[in-house]
């Protein structure tokens, strides 16, 4: 059961901007985070359906901007870092 909850939002852009560590294949990604964040992700429009026997997502081209300019404010550090 998903729970609604305004930091619901900060806990997707994280999970938006992990998913970039494990960018493979182009745009896609493992989605080995939390289901319901999953699920909030592909609502949003920035990853293809979670849901199936797939181990991995597609970020969407939003998905990809989002997701990199979320990694940077985040993790400015690891940024210089990230490829």
């Amino acid at each position: 059961m998903e729970i609604l909850d305004p930091g619901l939002d900060q806990i997707d852009d994280a999970v938006l901007a992990l998913l970039l560590l494990g960018r493979h294949d182009g745009d896609r990604v493992w989605k080995t985070f939390d289901w319901d964040a999953m699920g909030r992700l592909h609502r949003k429009g920035y990853i293809s359906d979670p849901v199936g026997k797939a181990k991995s997502v597609v970020l969407t081209e939003e998905g990809v901007q989002k997701a990199e300019q979320l990694f940077t404010r985040l993790f400015p550090k690891a940024s210089s870092l990230h490829s």
